[in-house]
């Protein structure tokens, strides 16, 4: 009896053992799955900054300063971030000088459970000598806390490089149309060719005439079969006055009145 008490008890013990695996896995499995699909920043799409500038050069000064810095292991790393925004934003639209874009800050760094991110970039613009140069610095920083073991890392790196990149933009373009208000090209400053003036044909004789008016007669109006004198170009804009009165002169016989005729009764 003991030794088939020993093997019942074993094999309920392998039984239960078998049972509990799937427990486990099941258990194992209930952790959430990480993100695996982060898209490309791209910012093609904004409003273009055209520089009146012959070339666009982008430069790196930004070096990751301690072991704490979790940007270079980012999905998509803030340093390539701002790069591609310098190449899909600034576009080199005139024949000299040139823009240089620097990476000053891309550091995202993780202290506890807190990622602390700064991004800092310059650009500094130089052409000929006439026009001196142009300098536009732009800053941005973002913070998120609360992390724990079961947090996405890589997602949430991803996610804080794209708002702070969001930040980057608006704050980038105010920077550059507030201090390169001259060094931006825009569809208004396009100079248009000036509208044709109107030409205007002198007549024989001397400056064209105003239309005359059929019985209206102007004053200085020439006598009918008198050689006619031009008219001067502030009375082509004057008013048509009517025609003045005519007023006795000296020298000049009136016509004669007729008397009342007196009737006288006959016998007087």
């Amino acid at each position: 009896m003991g030794l088939e008490t020993t093997q019942r008890a074993r094999g309920m013990t392998r039984r239960a053992a078998l049972l509990a695996l799937p427990l486990l896995a099941a258990a194992c499995s209930s952790e959430p799955p990480k993100r695996t699909n982060f898209p490309a920043l791209r910012y093609d799409f904004l409003t273009p900054l055209r520089l009146n500038v012959a070339t666009v050069e982008v430069q790196t000064r930004y070096l990751p300063r301690s072991a704490a810095n979790v940007d270079p292991t980012a999905p998509v790393r803030p340093e390539d971030a701002l790069r591609q925004m310098a190449e899909d934003r600034l576009v080199a639209a005139g024949s000299v000088g040139r823009a240089m874009f620097v990476i000053d800050d891309a550091s995202i760094i993780r202290n506890g459970n807190a990622l602390f991110g700064s991004f800092a970039v310059h650009l500094d613009l130089g052409g000929d000598e006439t026009r001196g140069t142009g300098y536009a610095e732009a800053r941005v920083s973002r913070s998120i806390s609360g992390l724990s073991r079961d947090t996405d890392i890589g997602a949430a790196i991803y996610d804080m490089t794209r708002q702070m990149m969001d930040d980057m933009n608006v704050e980038l373009e105010f920077q550059v149309r507030r201090s390169m208000r001259d060094w931006l090209q825009t569809p208004t400053t396009q100079r248009l060719n000036p509208p044709e003036r109107v030409q205007q044909e002198s007549l024989p004789g001397g400056n064209p005439a105003a239309p005359a008016t059929p019985g209206v007669t102007t004053p200085g109006a020439a006598a009918p079969g008198a050689t006619p004198t031009p008219l001067s170009a502030p009375s082509l804009l004057a008013p048509q006055l009517a025609p003045p009165q005519l007023s006795p002169q000296p020298g000049v016989l009136a016509p004669p009145q007729p008397q009342p005729l007196l009737l006288t009764p006959r016998g007087y």
